[in-house]
């Protein structure tokens, strides 16, 4: 190619001259690079299913870890082998202890092997639908290949589409997205089974209420079938494996004083918890995200670790230092959709060494491809043009990135090791390997028990949804009832124990708003467990209504014994209990709204707007500021004032509190108890009417429920991908 001298001049280190990755490095360098020897470490070599077609889920090996010394990197005494390195000349032997595992030992199943599955993805192109249209292509005409026991790493700047690739791969796109092109998995046209594979989304969506070893076993007990020793078996296997035994007991958002996990770990117990599956393949979006570099070392050692089982590793990657450069096996290197490289680590140094842009000394090989093919420097360039007079030579960053583009492309298209990933490609397709199968799921009523319990768990631990609730509703009753204590029973404290009947559910309804956070957390957590298919919307649905119950009763009993005995209300048990069980009833129907306004936003302000005002509202129409049947009859009256849970409420306790009644005028005459609250309230003179606002109260809370199944069955995974349609809008073509 005629201009690529004309690149390699225009690139090189301020410090140093470029070099190739065959060009040989003095003894004693600064910068140093991991090695594969030969020997007994070719043991721990990509293995794919036609190497080793009897195996079965789970094949015990032995492993002489003595033997295993040379160029590889120890985790306590489990030893990783590393990609073949970068430079032929210094070879290191990284030791990185075990933090999961103090005293050396190694996990009896540290050593058990999977079957894994070759992943092989041709033609892939990938178009987002945006407004109505479909954008252009954000994956281009993308081939390449993931064999058992390695890891495989597709790089690139921002809005690349690495992400995109990723999830077209492992089959989770969005529903906005089309696909083109064809995934085989074992040489076999399909999408990995449930249970065969998993995914591990950029943030990290944890139970914070919850320790690591509760985290991983609830997991297992939403995702497996079985018996619980098996399942307790695959918790302690997944925790020995991302080296979490150190964290096993800790809350993962920390308690009063103590610290949440740090970003490191909270990473290790996302990738733990699809450990648990023990799946073939794992999918990893950016597992070094927001990762110091000591973390983002020890997260890669483990992975590398997890690899070496058998296990097929995809991750998708910004950048990374040298040391963790030097463990990826094979990278796919993306730039505005098109693949400018597929091949191993020391291939893609001698494509960009043959294309004109080798690599520098001292400089880590991620910093480099991604300084050629991002085209954000080149508003670095034009900044340095004007400094470059004053300051010095800036040529190290002098380069056209679009030329860079074009060059490695072209250069790819034409080169031996496009050539050489279609013959693999064609290998891998041919020849059919073991068919994945899909590994069974817990029982609709197991999940449903399992999330039960874990919600009345994580809600008793969590002071924003019950305890802090619990102290502001009995502050609230306790305000009321003493400001309106010792009412009498005469005439004219009919219209006073209105007021108060009216603030306490007023207040009681908006106070509620204290537990929103709780609910969207939990929203968000259900959203990322249905996205991976380990629960579904009826069984939160129920598990969720079955887990607030005991707590709202207990909030029911608490703040209604309060203010019936400070008000003085009628003192007859009977009375007393319709009391408790209308104030349970209209709090099961607020708790259900705010679930279903949760699940709209997924945002604390927006739904603390939406709920505030939504309850200003109801009070409006409840009948006490102005009765009911003089309320305007469009919008106000039909239908606010009807579908308002206040309204029922609060007439449903007058009626149980002064039907049967009178008061006398005089000496002689007396009026109905109902008589005098109409005048200030519209209620019913039946004795069996308060019950059919119960009834009503009912419907509401169960019609909510079903409200929000019927969002959840249609909106899950829209909403899931609302999430990843910031990822996308951000990212454009991440």
């Amino acid at each position: 190619m005629e201009d690529t001298p004309s690149q390699s001049d225009n690139y090189h280190s301020s410090s140093s001259s470029a070099n190739s990755p065959t060009t040989s490095r003095p003894p004693g360098g600064s910068s140093f690079y991991y090695e594969r020897k030969p020997g007994p470490t070719m043991l721990r070599r990509p293995i794919s299913f036609e190497d080793s077609p009897e195996w079965g889920d789970e094949t015990e090996i032995d492993v002489n870890n003595d033997e295993l010394a040379a160029g590889s990197i120890r985790m306590g005494t489990t030893t990783v082998s590393v990609s073949p390195s970068l430079s032929k000349v210094n070879s290191v032997s990284v030791s990185v202890a075990s933090p999961g595992n103090g005293n050396g030992m190694v996990h009896p199943e540290s050593s058990r092997r999977i079957a894994g599955a070759s992943i092989v993805w041709r033609d892939l192109t990938v178009n987002i639908r945006e407004k109505r249209r479909y954008s252009e292509r954000v994956v281009k005409n993308s081939n390449g290949y993931a064999m058992p026991g390695t890891l495989t790493v597709i790089m690139g700047p921002a809005r690349s589409g690495k992400s995109t690739l990723l999830r077209a791969i492992a089959g989770k796109l969005p529903r906005s997205a089309r696909l083109y092109g064809e995934v085989f998995i074992n040489g076999t046209k399909s999408q990995i089974p449930y249970g065969s594979y998993g995914y591990v989304d950029r943030e990290d969506v944890l139970v914070d209420s919850l320790t690591v070893r509760e985290m991983l076993y609830y997991a297992a007990l939403l995702q497996l079938p079985g018996f619980f020793s098996e399942k307790k078996s695959a918790v302690e296997e997944a925790i020995h494996a991302m080296s979490l035994g150190d964290y096993a007991d800790k809350l993962i958002g920390g308690h009063c004083y103590m610290t949440g996990l740090p970003h490191g770990e909270r990473r290790r117990v996302s990738i733990a918890r699809e450990l648990v599956m023990r799946p073939h393949a794992l999918f990893i979006d950016e597992p070094l995200y927001h990762l110091d570099s000591v973390s983002a070392l020890l997260l890669m050692v483990t992975l590398k670790k997890i690899a070496s089982t058998g296990c097929t590793i995809i991750f998708t990657m910004y950048q990374s230092s040298t040391e963790v450069f030097g463990l990826f096996d094979r990278i796919c290197l993306l730039s505005n959709g098109n693949t400018l490289f597929f091949g191993e680590t020391l291939a893609c140094l001698q494509h960009f060494s043959n294309s004109g842009f080798p690599c520098p000394i001292m400089q880590s090989p991620s910093d480099h491809f991604l300084r050629a093919i991002n085209t954000d420097f080149d508003r670095i360039i034009a900044m340095c043009k004007t400094l470059q007079d004053d300051h010095g030579d800036f040529s190290s960053v002098n380069m056209d990135t679009a030329v860079a583009i074009r060059t490695l492309e072209a250069t790819y298209k034409s080169s031996a090791d496009l050539a050489s990933v279609e013959s693999m490609i064609g290998r891998l397709i041919e020849k059919e390997g073991p068919r994945l199968k899909s590994k069974g799921r817990a029982g609709i009523a197991t999940r449903i028990a399992v999330l039960t319990w874990r919600s009345i768990l994580v809600m008793s631990r969590k002071w924003n949804y019950f305890w802090m609730r619990l102290v502001l509703y009995f502050l609230l009753t306790l305000s009321i009832g003493t400001i309106f204590t010792n009412l009498g029973h005469s005439l004219s404290s009919v219209t006073v124990r209105i007021s108060a009947i009216f603030s306490f559910v007023s207040f009681m309804m908006l106070l509620s708003v204290s537990g929103l956070p709780a609910h969207i957390d939990e929203l968000k957590v259900h959203i990322h467990e249905e996205a991976n298919q380990h629960t579904g919307a009826l069984v939160f649905i129920l598990a969720n209504l079955f887990s607030s119950i005991p707590f709202l009763f207990l909030i029911s009993i608490s703040s209604s014994l309060v203010f019936y005995f400070l008000v003085g209300l009628r003192d007859e048990f009977s009375l007393l209990m319709y009391f408790i069980l209308n104030i349970f009833m209209c709090l099961l129907a607020n708790e259900a709204l705010m679930m279903v306004v949760a699940y709209m936003w997924l945002d604390t302000f927006k739904c603390n707007m939406t709920l505030i005002f939504l309850n200003v509202i109801m009070m409006l129409v409840t009948g006490y500021f102005r009765i009911r049947n003089a309320l305007p009859q469009y919008l106000w009256k039909y239908p606010l004032s009807y579908v308002t849970f206040h309204t029922y409420c609060v007439q449903g306790l007058l009626e149980n509190e002064y039907v049967g009644t009178s008061f006398a005028v005089g000496e002689i005459r007396s009026i109905p108890g109902v008589m005098a609250v109409r005048g200030s309230y519209d209620i019913s003179a039946s004795e069996n009417h308060k019950w059919f606002h119960l009834l009503i109260l009912l419907v509401m809370a169960i019609g909510y429920r079903i409200l929000l199944l019927t969002l959840l069955c249609f909106n899950v995974r829209r909403c899931a991908i609302k999430c990843d349609l910031c990822w996308f809008k951000k990212n454009t073509t991440v």
